[in-house]
């Protein structure tokens, strides 16, 4: 089963390719993801990558957490389901008079 791992500290100008580059070496990348600001289109500096099983993302988080990629020393660890919000109202203020 594929395990999604997050890559913090990226460089602004590294692309997908390079990071699946990067971690190809540890393993099968099924998925690279940089995260961008939707307002601007400019990287946020994180991203994702999905190998496809727990050996290859074990490997991963120890072959590149806290080393250097493009000048920046990354932060990869195993990335956490972030919680889902529910606005039953939509967001704002509510309805909750």
């Amino acid at each position: 089963m594929a395990k999604k791992l997050y890559v913090g500290n990226l460089p602004y100008s590294t692309t997908e390719d390079n990071l699946r580059n990067h971690f190809a070496d540890y393993g099968n990348v099924v998925s690279a993801k940089i995260i961008f600001n939707r307002e601007t289109g400019d990287s946020k500096g994180f991203g994702f990558i999905e190998m496809s099983n727990d050996e290859e993302a074990t490997a991963a988080i120890a072959g590149t957490n806290g080393r250097e990629f493009e000048g920046r020393q990354l932060r990869v660890n195993e990335a956490m389901d972030k919680p889902r919000r529910d606005h039953p109202s939509g967001g704002g203020y509510g309805n909750n008079w």
